[in-house]
């Protein structure tokens, strides 16, 4: 696929784009000579973090339920239910020392990524460390983890099998209205500390913060915007975001704050943020988070401590011998560390008394949909439904300007481009949209004596593909038609599509986890839209087009491409007609449903704040043909299930054509 080199090119600018961030910021950090200076980068990098941990809900009440007690040798275990919000239970076991006097230091415990989240045997072990020296330890399940899959009445759940596979189908439904993730879960670990702090056992100005990979996520997260804890320990996830990208390591969508990289901000920021309170930064030798990462991080944040006068015990690392995890090196760093600036001695363990599964169970089945619960999905799904009932109808400069905002669009030039080799009769030019990217665009029919020139023809047809030109020009219909018909058709790859998609090897381009979906997590960190820049690229061929002659495009899409199309179409006056292949009714129907097919990358963050597909249908009008449109799964609709959308969102059947009639 990448015929020219180019399956690389996306990843290549994001690293540049991030390491002139990184030598920027190393400047404002090397900077800092006085007290001064280091509170006013302080507060600055606090501003950063408070807009991306947001929206912020109201506290509702917590309805604590306590359904069991286990009995353990110097301490107990108690079950809790809360409510972090309306609706989303978090079921959690509170160790108690048995025996206080006094008030007792707390600890807040954020499980990693596994399956059996509080249970999960390394996860006990710490708190089991803990609560023998006397803390008050309270560990959470996560979403999608332990006792919390939000799934649990899907018979057909393949995609959300895995936790981390689940946190990124919710999570992109989220971005539709304008919801994070990372809030989501953070908003959790807030509410989970509400209740700790509520416990007469536990003494507030003795809070600590711990967890291991995701849960390293967590508290990097909650150390920096909870200014309640008082006392830090990320394990196994503190490195650079530039180590991660430049390793091709792609996170999980709470794991890209919006906006932070873009403003200025790395990792060590969030620790930074809280100087000069206690922190220690774990990690392991052979962690795929890089230790070279964690090194620089430290150096960092170190120095603003030192710059702020903090004692030497207030800011450390550690890096042990094993692979990722929560191993006991790192346990015994973190409780000797906690121990110190909590008061408390540091005791011994042996072996871990583990819990059981079914012993360990809060609610009575193990999850809590099943116990009254309701699914993220819908919680989603009815904010959706109130963002439909308050957005108004927009005019068409208005809608236009919304799209603009909403695809974080900025001015063009009309754009220099290359003439590439021919392939199969086929010219192509690589035209340079921006930077360091490369628009391929192919011309199908062509006259064999202009193959290595750019002559562009009055009236056209712009198509851009589902995954990519060379494909859809072998097995699409409508393309095909068009080609025998002896129209001249051009075909356009816009960023990671077609030949500058990256090359995943043996992964789907629809995996979860895909090169396509860290492009996108990455444009969320800057700031901007990965697919407002594939309409960038669209709109920049349009505009060498019409500046070498064209006057008449009709602007074709399908699938994913459908989508670019529309956003295209509605912004650029050469476009006179356009017809979608297979493209979704609406980004609406993409919350209704627990499993959109629909990759991250084609969601338009916030969108549904200010507009949806059909706003545009509309405003396309007569301009505009739907051909086999596709439902949420991404297969074509049911006819009385498409009439009965097409009713809902007030669109003219008129505006369903068969493919021949094109």
């Amino acid at each position: 696929m990448s015929r020219s080199g180019y399956g690389h090119m996306m990843l290549d600018d994001y690293v540049e784009r991030l390491r002139q961030i990184r030598a920027e910021r190393r400047e404002r950090l090397h900077g800092i000579r006085t007290r001064a200076q280091a509170l006013a980068y302080q507060r600055r990098v606090r501003r950063t973090i408070a807009r991306a941990f947001r929206p912020r809900p109201s506290k509702t009440p917590l309805n604590v339920q306590l359904t069991g007690v286990l009995q353990r040798r110097g301490y107990r275990v108690e079950k809790v239910i809360l409510e972090s919000r309306p609706g989303c239970w978090v079921t959690a076991h509170l160790y108690v020392p048995e025996g206080l006097e006094g008030k007792a230091p707390a600890v807040l415990g954020a499980c990693g990524h596994s399956a059996e989240g509080k249970l999960e045997p390394r996860y006990q072990e710490f708190c089991q460390r803990l609560v023998r020296s006397g803390f008050v330890v309270l560990i959470k399940d996560p979403f999608n983890q332990g006792e919390r899959d939000q799934y649990w009445r899907l018979s057909q759940r393949a995609e959300v099998d895995s936790c981390t596979h689940a946190h990124n189908m919710m999570g992109k439904q989220m971005e539709l209205v304008g919801e994070w993730f990372g809030m989501w879960r953070a908003w959790d670990g807030i509410r989970c500390l509400d209740y700790l702090l509520s416990r007469p056992e536990v003494d507030h100005s003795r809070v600590g913060l711990t967890g291991n990979s995701g849960g390293g996520t967590m508290t990097t997260w909650l150390w920096a915007v909870e200014r309640r804890f008082t006392m830090a320990a990320p394990s196994c996830f503190v490195t650079t975001f530039l180590s991660n990208l430049e390793n091709e390591l792609p996170a999980d969508c709470e794991q890209y704050p919006p906006g932070v990289v873009g403003a200025g901000l790395e990792m060590a920021d969030f620790l930074i943020a809280r100087a000069p309170d206690p922190v220690i930064l774990l990690g392991q030798r052979y962690c795929f988070f890089d230790r070279r990462g964690l090194h620089e991080a430290y150096e960092e944040v170190r120095g603003v401590y030192d710059v702020l006068g903090a004692d030497a015990d207030s800011c450390h690392t550690f890096l042990g011998d094993h692979p990722h995890g929560f191993c006991s090196d790192a346990q015994k760093k973190m409780l000797s560390f906690f121990s110190k600036h909590g008061g408390m001695p540091a005791l011994r363990m042996g072996k871990a008394s583990l819990v059981g599964d079914e012993e360990g169970l809060v609610t009575e089945k193990g999850n809590v949909i099943e116990a009254g619960a309701t699914p993220v999905y819908e919680l989603t799904g009815a904010i959706a439904n109130d963002l439909r009932q308050l957005r108004r109808r927009r005019s068409g400069p208005d809608l236009r300007a919304c799209v603009r905002r909403r695809l974080r669009l900025s001015d063009r030039e009309t754009p220099h481009y290359r003439v590439l080799r021919p392939v199969s009769g086929r010219s192509r030019y690589a035209i340079e949209t921006k930077r360091g990217i490369r628009t391929i665009l192919h011309k199908t029919n062509m006259d064999s004596t202009r193959m290595h020139t750019l002559d562009v023809e009055r009236r056209l047809r712009l198509y851009v593909p589902h995954l990519g030109s060379e494909e859809e020009v072998r097995t699409d219909s409508l393309a095909r038609r068009l080609i025998a018909n002896g129209d001249v058709l051009y075909f356009v790859d816009p960023r990671g599509l077609g030949e500058t998609r990256a090359d995943d090897g043996e992964t789907s381009f629809f995996h979860p986890y895909g090169l396509d979906y860290l492009c996108h997590g990455h444009e969320l960190l800057l700031g901007g839209s990965f697919i407002g820049g594939r309409v960038h690229d669209v709109l920049s061929v349009l505009d060498l087009l019409a500046s070498e002659g064209a006057q008449e495009v009709t602007l074709c899409g399908r699938g994913q491409g459908a989508i670019i199309a529309l956003f295209a179409a509605c912004l650029h006056a050469a476009v006179k007609g356009v017809v979608l292949k297979n493209s979704p009714i609406s980004y609406h129907a993409m919350t209704q449903v627990p499993l959109p097919a629909w990759p991250v990358a084609n969601f338009v963050n916030g969108a549904l704040h200010d507009f949806d597909l059909p706003d545009l249908y509309r405003f396309l009008g007569r301009k505009l043909k739907l051909v086999r449109p596709w439902g949420p799964d991404m297969q074509p609709l049911r006819k009385t299930t498409l009439l009965r959308q097409m009713r809902l969102e007030s669109l003219s059947t008129r505006l369903l054509t068969d493919e021949k009639a094109i």
